[in-house]
């Protein structure tokens, strides 16, 4: 695994300002923290290294997000909506295994443009104002859940397909936010236990980088909340969409251009 002890400063920065600058962006519109982060580092390094530096600032976003609104601990939600979306969780924690797992077991050129061909499909439904739905039944449930899984596991964009499911399961939007947040805490959960290896193989540097880019989402996050009742939170949504085509475009070349290197 590419090692970021010796990295310089300039890249050190780049990464410090692609973390704040997503925060801040999904604390103003509600979009893209972890999709343009992920997206972001694996132009900058293998697949499987964007994909651990992503896991820990993720996870500390999806607590907080669990902590808003409701009244309830983590476990009280976790409980409260795991007996009601129990089937979900679980398949979407399976495909999540297998998801991580890919990572290892297949060339990264390959998921890079699956990585890419799920962002166009993430900007063009956004931009035509579509929500897909599905039919709230107990096949299509488990899989969207095990579909949604190995995506997440594998490019961290588990919600493009999740949320086609809980539309059509669900009006409340606490309760989407909340089940769709409990599958990715999974989600996490599995790519921890399958890259454990990797995980451990980092270094002290980068865990304090990690840390430091962790501390640094969550205050640009509360950030960009403040500032969302004073600023259009549609350009915000258009501007992440930009970014996310440019991104999307770009790991899609890298994929080709590493298939037919």
């Amino acid at each position: 695994m590419t090692g970021l002890a010796g990295s310089d400063s300039t890249q050190t920065l780049l990464l410090l300002a692609i973390f704040a600058l997503a925060s801040l962006l999904h604390g103003i519109s509600g979009l893209g923290v972890t999709l343009v982060t992920t997206t972001a580092l694996a132009s900058m390094y293998p697949l499987p290294h964007a994909i651990v530096l992503v896991i820990f600032p993720s996870i500390l976003l999806n607590v907080m997000t669990w902590l808003a609104g409701g009244g309830r601990t983590i476990w009280q939600n976790f409980t409260y909506y795991g007996r009601r979306y129990w089937l979900l969780a679980l398949t979407s924690l399976l495909g999540s295994v297998l998801g991580a797992k890919l990572l290892l077991w297949i060339d990264s050129a390959y998921i890079l443009l699956v990585l890419a061909a799920i962002i166009g499909f993430y900007v063009m439904s956004s931009l035509l104002g579509k929500q897909i739905r599905l039919p709230d039944t107990k096949p299509v449930l488990v899989i969207v859940g095990f579909s949604a899984g190995v995506v997440g596991g594998a490019t961290n964009a588990m919600s493009t397909i999740l949320m086609m499911y809980l539309l059509s399961a669900s009006d409340d939007k606490n309760t989407i936010a909340k089940v769709g947040n409990m599958c990715y805490f999974l989600g996490k959960v599995a790519q921890i236990i399958v890259l454990r290896e990797p995980i451990m193989a980092l270094s002290h540097g980068e865990w304090q980088l990690i840390a430091l880019l962790s501390v640094l989402s969550i205050v640009t996050l509360l950030i960009g909340i403040r500032l969302r009742r004073y600023l259009p939170q549609a350009r915000f949504r258009q501007l992440i969409l930009l970014i996310l085509t440019v991104l999307g475009i770009r790991v899609g070349w890298q994929g080709i251009a590493a298939i037919l290197s």
